[in-house]
Parts: structure tokens; C-alpha cells; sequence
């Protein structure tokens, strides 16, 4: 176990030469890894914070178990694959939910739980059985409809937000535009942090601000931790999650393999079961989900730097800042009308990552059946189809998870055999 936290000095350390990378099993000085650690934190920070202000959660301790998390999936995949795991979009429909139902944020940590247990399973499964399972319960078209849901479903949140201050709204969301086409490197990419200190400072100038319970909160201090609270009517609001945390795993390992040139298919067990163990941790402890980021997959494709020592790094600061409870409290001041500027993009974007799959896969929406299952799967999110049997309660993530599912497969096989759908018909090209 000791040989995996040993690293190469690349070269002197100090410098990387045109062409060169930092391999994950290389670092530079730790001086400099130190620094790229931190750019890490930056970097992840804007979208990590605000799932637990949107939902309710507190942010340090959001950040603590972001900070967990990382440093148990370095462990599990035994620092050959970097990534940071940060706060998972995917959760903010359900947590809303069960919050707007009044269930209260414990019963929304097991939702948390549960959903982080049954990923860290499916790592299992994965690591010795493969992965070609998935993608025939999952083609292009089904992944790709069921991540854009979770995005669209959102939008009515959003303009909510966005009533509560639309000069701050509009501020942020132009700062957040603005920033990522004005600058290149590492700043246009932290367009969303960037922008969302912009709108802050003029919450700030216009009194839109409380500061109150800065004041009150200790400098160093452990983060507020909460158990969950069983509710099993809850988790067919937080299930279909599982297959959004899957797609934005597999994502990441594909994409730090394209990267740095190596063969990382023999991780994509390990990452999910790193990635539900810590989504597991989180909810047991009232934080929020964790997934791997895109973010992160950034700021490593702008320095070169892929060792795996700069993601500790990362989690070292990141738990650093979770121990300020007044780092926290301010946090915790940024006012509805910024986060309705930063999520009318925020939320948007995700659903825009389901329609990139359907592009980057070649899916044939001229054929019937895949119009069909993704039109009725998108009106059901964006229309918030919802009801309940028996007092459990389906949101329209949870209800187009399953239309989807149900209807491509049924459908297909209803079509293979009355000869309408070829036999061998592919779900891509």
C-alpha cells in the first residue's frame, strides 16, 4: 500500500518542456503541486457550492465529504486515475422534492445513501463482470435522454430564482457568458466562479446581501453532520440518479485515458465503486452526492499535469476550508438572484451534456423509435409529470427514467418481432 503514495519527479520539477506531460504516477516540486492542487479546488468550487446552497445543505459540510470522497477513490483505484470527486448535479431534482414535500434534508441524505450504495454495486458488478451490460440497457439514446432530464427538469427552479432579483440575475448570468469568451486558459474556465463573484459584488452594492450570520460563525470548527432518515417512498426520485452518476463516471475514465494515452478500461469498476462508496459516506454524514468533474478534466488538459499527487493536494484544501465555519456562512449569504443568473446556464448546460451524447454517438433520430421514446421522455421532465401509488411519489425524472427504459426495450422487441425493426438494427449510425 505505501508504493502507491510514491511519485517520479518529472525531470526537474520545475519545468515541463513543449510536448511534456506530468504522468499520474509523476509530480513536479510539491511546492508546485501544491499550487495545481489548489487550482483544482478552484476550480470545482463554483459548481460544487452550489448544489448545497440550492438544496438546502451545508456547504461545509458539502465540501468535507467532496474532500472524502477524493481522497477514497485516489485510495480504491490505487492513484493510477486522477479526478476530483465534486458535488453531483444529479441530485438537485430529487433533494428539491423531498424538500418541497416538507420530508425535511435528512430523509434527502438517504435518499443520498441508498443511490450511492447501489452505484458503488454497479462498480462492482462491473469490475468482474465488464461493461458491455450497460451499454445495452443503456444505448446513446436512452443515456442521452435520461442525463438532459435532469437538467430540463430544473428550469422552473430556476426562473423562480431568477424573479427573486432579475437585474442580479442578468448581471451574473452575462458576467458568467461574458468571462468564458473574453479570457483563455484556466480563468475562461472558471467563467462560473468568476461570474459568480461579479454577481455577488453587485448583490452586494444593491443591499440584496444579509451578512448577519457571518458574525456569529467560528473561525475553525467541525462541519454540521446529520444522519439520514429512512423514507423508502423517496427513492424512486433518487434511483434513476444511479444511471446519470454511471454515464458521468465512464465519461471521466474515457476522457483521462484520451488524455494521457493510457488504457484505463480496467478502472471503470473501480471509479464507480470510489464514486457510490463516497456518495454513500456523504449522505451518512448530510453532505451531498459526489461525481467526478468536468471541470477538473479541464484544468489537467490546460497544465498537463495529470499526477495524481495534486488531486491529495486538492482533497488536503478542500477539507482545510471545510473546517472554516465562516468560510461557510459566506457562502451561505450568496442571494437567490445570483444563483438564478448562474443556473439559468448551469442547469441548461446539463441537460445540453444529454444531447451531446445523442450527437457524439451518431444517434438516427429518423428512425421512429428513438424520436418517439426521447420526445415523450423530454416532455415528461419539462412538464414535471408527477403522481403517486401508495404514498410513494414519482417526479418526472423518475417517471421519464422509466417511460424510456421500458418503452426503447419494449418497443424494440415488439418491432424486432413483427419485422418492423431489423433484426440486427444498431442504436448508433
Amino acid at each position: 500500500m505505501s508504493n502507491i503514495f510514491q511519485w517520479r519527479l518529472h525531470g526537474d520539477g520545475k519545468t515541463l518542456a513543449p510536448g511534456e506531460v506530468v504522468e499520474p504516477d509523476e509530480r513536479l516540486t510539491w511546492v508546485r503541486t501544491a499550487g495545481i492542487g489548489a487550482q483544482h479546488v478552484i476550480a470545482m468550487f463554483g459548481a460544487t457550492f452550489l448544489v448545497p446552497i440550492l438544496t438546502g445543505f451545508d456547504p461545509s459540510t458539502t465540501l468535507f465529504f467532496t474532500a472524502m470522497s477524493t481522497a477514497l477513490f485516489l485510495l480504491i483505484n490505487r492513484n493510477v486515475l486522477p479526478s476530483y470527486l465534486g458535488s453531483s448535479f444529479g441530485f438537485i431534482a430529487p433533494i428539491t422534492a423531498v424538500t418541497t414535500a416538507n420530508k425535511g434534508i435528512a430523509v434527502a441524505s438517504f435518499g443520498i445513501m441508498v443511490t450511492g450504495i447501489l452505484l458503488a454495486l454497479i462498480g462492482v458488478l462491473v469490475h468482474y463482470a465488464g461493461s458491455t451490460w450497460i451499454d445495452i440497457i443503456m444505448p446513446p439514446v436512452v443515456n442521452g435522454a435520461i442525463v438532459a432530464i435532469i437538467g430540463f427538469n430544473l428550469a422552473p427552479s430556476v426562473w423562480t430564482n431568477f424573479q427573486a432579483a432579475p437585474d442580479t440575475a442578468l448581471v451574473t448570468l452575462l458576467a458568467v457568458l461574458l468571462v468564458a469568451v473574453l479570457f483563455k486558459g484556466l480563468l475562461g474556465r472558471l467563467n462560473i466562479l468568476v461570474g459568480v463573484i461579479i454577481g455577488y459584488v453587485y448583490a452586494c452594492i444593491r443591499g440584496q446581501v444579509d451578512f448577519s450570520a457571518i458574525g456569529d460563525a467560528a473561525w475553525i470548527g467541525f462541519p454540521k453532520f446529520h444522519l439520514p432518515q429512512a423514507d423508502f417512498s423517496i427513492l424512486p426520485m433518487f434511483i434513476p440518479v444511479v444511471l446519470v452518476l454511471v454515464a458521468e463516471n465512464v465519461g471521466h475514465v474515457k476522457s483521462v485515458a484520451q488524455m494521457t494515452g493510457r488504457d484505463y478500461d480496467n478502472q471503470i469498476g473501480t471509479a464507480l465503486m470510489a464514486d457510490g462508496l463516497g456518495t454513500t459516506l456523504a449522505g451518512f454524514g448530510g453532505g451531498s452526492g459526489t461525481t467526478t468533474y468536468g471541470e477538473n478534466i479541464g484544468v489537467m488538459a490546460a497544465t498537463k499535469v495529470y499526477s495524481t499527487a495534486a488531486y491529495w493536494c486538492a482533497a488536503a484544501f478542500a477539507l482545510i476550508l471545510s473546517l472554516c465555519p465562516k468560510f461557510g456562512a459566506v457562502i451561505n449569504t450568496i442571494p437567490a438572484g445570483v444563483l438564478g443568473g448562474v443556473t439559468t446556464l448551469l442547469y441548461g448546460m446539463i441537460g445540453m451534456i444529454g444531447i451531446r451524447i445523442w450527437v457524439e454517438n451518431k444517434v438516427n433520430f429518423d428512425k421512429p423509435l428513438n424520436i418517439m421514446v426521447a420526445a415523450i421522455t423530454m416532455i415528461i421532465a419539462i412538464g414535471q409529470f408527477a403522481f403517486a401509488i401508495g404514498g410513494v411519489s414519482f417526479n418526472g425524472i423518475a417517471i421519464g427514467t422509466m417511460v424510456i427504459l421500458v418503452a426503447y426495450h419494449g418497443l424494440k422487441a415488439i418491432g424486432k418481432a413483427t419485422g418492423t425493426i431489423a433484426k440486427d438494427d444498431p442504436d448508433i449510425l
